[in-house]
């Protein structure tokens, strides 16, 4: 399976994430905590959650945010036409970088959506 940039992004900050999480632990669990709380399925599905954490990564222009929650949607089961309209309220709440960041981010969502679907043979 071919990996794409969005995949290469992930792989480019894990050794250093690796490093910072050896220097401070306790924060990297506790980041790890609360992540898993405010992601995990409740009255809104783990799916609109990590749409609504990539959209706050185009707003803050954050690739890795972007990659990573992007993965997270697509695992989670969203569509690209969810991540495309979540993508289209961040441009509305955000305006022109967000169609920068938000094409990025549905660039990312569709490489890891076409990554997880099945492949017919």
């Amino acid at each position: 399976m071919e990996h794409g940039h969005y995949h290469e992004v992930l792989n480019e900050l894990r050794p250093q994430h690796r490093a910072l999480r050896q220097m401070i632990p306790e924060v990297y669990r506790a980041f790890n905590d609360i992540s898993g709380a405010a992601l995990g399925a409740g009255a809104l599905e783990t799916s609109t959650k990590e749409l609504m954490a990539m959209v706050i990564g185009v707003v803050h222009g954050c690739d890795g945010c972007i990659a990573s929650h992007a993965r997270g949607a697509a695992r989670a089961g969203a569509t690209k036409e969810q991540a495309a309209e979540a993508i289209g309220v961040a441009i509305l709440m955000h305006g022109g970088p967000a169609t920068i960041y938000g094409a990025r981010a549905y660039e990312a969502f569709c490489e890891f959506a076409d990554a997880a679907a099945p492949t017919v043979t």
